[in-house]
């Protein structure tokens, strides 16, 4: 063998060597917020598994009594500089969990203002600011006593909060204001307000260089770029329907946007140049929402809402390289390196929801009306959530399922509408379960609250 291709082989295992080494370790956990379950389910990203889930309160829809303690709509997902830390935001019950990763133990609990919606720890561990989105201001706690201290006018609706890492400056967007609040972390003020193309977004990250802000804007399917130096906006991205989250990883030596779009299920990968450019889109599961980075970048994963699980992507090539059930609804997603002892299911519950059956609305006359149902067990009946799109504002529509009436919905100033109804549906989602005259489409959903021909439905499935 000669010298050159000796080198060949040495530099191949080598490659393969730093390979396996940049892999998760079995110390590094991922996590969800589990809306429908009000779970927080922690998977081993060694081993693309679950390990179970950190129980906060009852799955949907046992939750409406008046005795009722548990938590409601488990939805924001924080952590500690150190990792040691997570905290869970619940927005039906007002409440941040506070949980050590180590033993998965909830170890406090406070209470806000109404309707909070993601929460984190400032740069140097010492606050945690809340965005309580039903309100106007953001809550700022104390960790170690879990007292609220203090709150922070912004902007109504505030929809997330994330810190630069010198702990000068924050920025909060929002979910019913155009506009980005960026806040001097010392002085707990907002010091400037920078217009932006939506009044609803629900996420933000920095490039891992800090010196870009991007923020998703769900309503438009748009991402925007803001230099956090010059505090100018410096681009808008048209990224897709129902535009969630978004994160950022290393490949070839290039950092890389991934967006989740949920009404495409897909994950769109995005240049950081200048001038971004689409390079991927990655099919996923159904409607990806949370999604956050492995600290090397060997994988990102991608909470499904309504697969009830998490898709692992590589993002060397792109793809979905694994798949890993889950709680039901998961919202918010992060990563969390070297936080237990590998394996370690101290404290976590099993599984305890089944996989949801996803059933996509089109148009049947070409329009750009669309929807998606799905159908979620509670014990001896199940709920089928709707949600339909670009149908006509403030109209009222009927859903059957196999030819019968479940329910009505009626569509906002868009045309846009979602609702839960309560049924036997397993009864209609099987392959044979349709009868003959309704083959067309097991699931319909129809203007007015009369039932004419299935052949004059909007939306089928």
């Amino acid at each position: 063998m000669n010298t050159i291709n000796r080198l060949a082989l040495a530099a191949g295992a080598l490659a393969v060597a730093q390979a396996a080494l940049a892999l998760p370790s079995p110390t590094d956990r991922v996590y969800t917020a589990d809306q429908n379950t009000n779970t927080v389910s922690v998977f081993d990203p060694a081993n693309n598994r679950l390990l179970g889930q950190i129980v906060l309160g009852n799955p949907r829809p046992d939750v409406l009594s008046p005795l009722y303690r548990g938590e409601i709509n488990v939805h924001g997902l924080g952590f500690s500089p150190d990792h040691r830390t997570l905290i869970a935001i619940s927005n039906g019950s007002n409440s941040v969990t506070f949980i050590d990763t180590a033993t998965n133990k909830v170890k406090g609990k406070t209470y806000v203002g109404r309707s909070p919606h993601e929460g984190f720890f400032t740069a140097d561990g010492k606050e945690v600011w809340v965005v309580v989105r039903g309100e106007d201001y953001i809550s700022v706690i104390d960790p170690d006593t879990f007292k609220e201290t203090r709150r922070i006018p912004t902007a109504v609706g505030p929809g997330m909060v994330q810190f630069l890492p010198d702990g000068k400056l924050a920025f909060a967007v929002s979910s019913f204001t155009p506009e980005v609040d960026v806040i001097d972390v010392k002085a707990h003020k907002v010091i400037k307000r920078i217009p932006v193309v939506s009044p609803f977004s629900p996420f933000l990250q920095f490039t891992p260089d800090f010196r870009e802000m991007w923020m998703t804007h769900k309503d438009v399917g748009k991402v925007t770029r803001i230099d956090t130096r010059t505090l100018q906006v410096t681009g808008v991205i048209d990224t897709g329907f129902i535009t969630n989250h978004l994160a950022f990883a290393r490949a070839g030596g290039k950092t890389y946007a991934y967006v989740t779009v949920g009404g495409e299920n897909a994950v769109k990968v995005y240049t950081t140049d200048k001038d971004a450019a689409l390079v991927a889109t990655i099919p996923t599961g159904a409607l990806p929402h949370g999604i956050w980075t492995a600290d090397d970048s060997s994988r990102v994963y991608v909470g499904l809402e309504n697969g009830d699980g998490v898709d692992v992507v590589d993002p060397a090539v792109n793809k979905v390289v694994a798949h890993m059930p889950g709680g039901q609804a998961p919202q918010a997603l992060v990563y969390l390196s070297h936080v237990a002892p590998p394996g370690s299911a101290e404290n976590l519950s099993p599984r305890v929801n089944q996989d949801a059956v996803n059933i996509p609305l089109a148009a049947r006359d070409g329009a750009a009306a669309r929807g998606f149902v799905v159908a979620r067990q509670l014990g001896v009946v199940d709920a089928l959530e709707v949600s339909v799109f670009k149908l006509k504002p403030a109209t009222q529509y009927g859903v059957y399922l196999g030819g019968q009436a479940v329910g009505t919905l009626r569509t906002d100033a868009k045309g846009n509408a979602n609702g839960t109804m309560i049924g036997p549906v397993r009864a209609f989602t099987r392959p044979d379960a349709a009868p003959p005259d309704h083959a067309a489409g097991k699931v319909l959903i129809m203007e007015g609250t009369t039932a004419p021909s299935p052949a004059a439905a909007v939306l089928a499935e």
